[in-house]
């Protein structure tokens, strides 16, 4: 899903979601189910799925952090398992000199790993910040696998023969093409640092093992 799709659907996800918010109280999901294991059956029965989540301008930290408070107050932890606000690398001029600078990908949209169900539709919804699903007329839409993968929402298992010291080179990202030495690896998150001559000067940076490619002899 790119994000000038997402566009379309901000105007009909917001009005939908308002408008269904002021007819009902805030619910503890599992006050709908006779008992626990009812509960804890109907959860294990959903797939879990990254959703996008549509905020007002600004507000993005806002309603991660609500929204996280939310999973705390009405235990749903086995339901909402990670919010992420889309950050990305990228160049940056500022009074004649360069820097390696973080900005959001998505502006006014936040994505979160969970399963979804009716039953939970408005403890999202009503989360201060957050305006609604990012989906046909404001209704739940997973996000593509393929889209799910190009933006590395899932860690992605990859066997790379590095060692501190070796020479490699970035193949994806802000920084695609940079040459750079191995200074530290860290196989359990995935991530890699590299010292690369950037700026005039000797410049550390950590990306993702799959973003580099070594460079043999």
């Amino acid at each position: 899903m790119e994000e000038k799709d997402l566009d379309k659907l901000e105007a009909q996800s917001a009005q939908a979601n308002i408008a269904e918010n002021e007819t009902r109280p805030e619910t503890q999901p599992k006050e709908e189910y006779d008992d626990e294991k009812a509960y804890k059956e109907y959860v294990d029965s959903i797939p879990t799925h990254w959703y996008v989540l549509h905020t007002f301008s600004g507000y993005e930290n806002v309603a991660k952090e609500n929204l996280e408070t939310v999973v705390e107050k009405f235990n749903l932890q086995d339901r909402i398992f990670d919010i992420i606000i889309p950050m990305e690398d990228v160049v940056e001029e500022k009074n004649g000199k360069k820097r390696l600078v973080q900005r959001k990908s998505m502006p006014c949209y936040i994505l979160v790993k969970m399963k979804y169900g009716d039953d939970i539709w408005h403890n999202v919804t009503r989360t201060r910040g957050i305006t609604g699903f990012a989906g046909p007329k404001g209704r739940p839409l997973p996000l593509p696998e393929k889209d799910v993968i190009r933006m590395r929402l899932e860690k992605i298992k990859v066997d790379v023969d590095l060692q501190e010291g070796d020479k490699v080179e970035i193949v994806d990202g802000a920084l695609n093409g940079q040459i750079g030495v191995v200074t530290a690896i860290d196989k359990e998150t995935g991530h890699v640092s590299v010292n690369v001559e950037m700026f005039n000067r000797e410049t550390p940076v950590d990306v993702e093992l799959s973003q580099v490619r070594k460079i043999s002899g």
